[in-house]
């Protein structure tokens, strides 16, 4: 919802000048057209990025991660929100108030994706392209870290390249939403 009153903020000035709006019904139609828009959910101990094992994952904080998809969805003609949480049921309830207010998600579930069914379930239920993200290769780490829960509902992983995982999901699902 808070996406909606966003947009509609954005176009009231418009509706000032009925030489470009005509009625209510064009407007409207007007923002049924407005830019696909993107939830980009982070999992646990994502907030300690920069600072949290920099060998394995970086310098690059959340907030340079969350400003490098605003700016790489902007480019690709994508709205984008961002949402972190260390706890599962917040992110399953991002998930679920996806339904009608984005048209995707990007994920990295953290150490949720290789345990978490109930991210899984809440995946499916949406009925969303969702891209798994992880900064660092899953698969040339520990074993227990190679299971992903969210892959078999995902549309794609995208794993290894650090922060530019991120840019390279936007672009993925850009190519889905052209598809439609």
């Amino acid at each position: 919802m808070h996406h909606f009153f966003h947009k509609l903020r954005v176009h009231a000035a418009l509706l000032l000048d009925s030489a470009v709006y005509g009625s209510l019904t064009d407007c409207i139609e007007y923002e049924s057209s407005a830019m696909p828009s993107v939830l980009i959910l982070n999992g646990p101990n994502l907030n300690l990025l920069g600072t949290r094992q920099p060998e394995v994952y970086g310098a690059t904080t959340l907030a340079d991660i969350e400003k490098l998809c605003v700016d790489a969805g902007a480019a690709l003609g994508l709205d984008v929100a961002c949402f972190q949480s260390n706890h599962e049921g917040a992110m399953i309830d991002q998930i679920h108030a996806a339904k009608g207010t984005h048209d995707g998600i990007v994920l990295n579930a953290g150490a949720y994706t290789h345990t978490s069914i109930a991210l899984m379930d809440a995946i499916a239920s949406v009925e969303l392209p969702v891209v798994e993200v992880h900064l660092s290769n899953i698969h040339a780490r520990e074993s227990f870290r190679h299971r992903s829960y969210i892959a078999p509902v995902a549309i794609g992983q995208i794993c290894g390249f650090g922060a530019k995982g991120y840019a390279l999901a936007l672009d993925a699902l850009a190519d889905v939403f052209a598809r439609k």
